[in-house]
């Protein structure tokens, strides 16, 4: 599976939520909603997720290896500080 192209759709100036991006795979297949959070030591990218009954979040989609989490994680960090670097 390959990134075929990373969106930053909207950049945040507020708390912890920096961006929200789209990530597509092989030109066929893309996940909207995936977050820059700031967390308390680093920026890290969040995958989407819903509300739980029981007040917690689930992922909606996820990566499966750490392999690809690690590379989508890379990317969208990429993406979005070429995107602020546009400002």
């Amino acid at each position: 599976m390959i990134i075929t192209d990373i969106n930053v759709r909207k950049l945040y100036d507020k708390d912890k939520l920096l961006a929200v991006v789209s990530v597509t795979f092989d030109n066929s297949f893309v996940v909207h909603d995936v977050k820059v959070i700031k967390g308390l030591e680093k920026v890290f990218v969040a995958m989407p997720s819903k509300r739980n009954s029981d007040g917690r979040f689930s992922d909606v989609a996820h990566p499966v290896t750490r392999e690809l989490r690690r590379e989508i994680e890379e990317k969208v960090l990429d993406a979005y500080n070429a995107a602020l670097s546009e400002l």
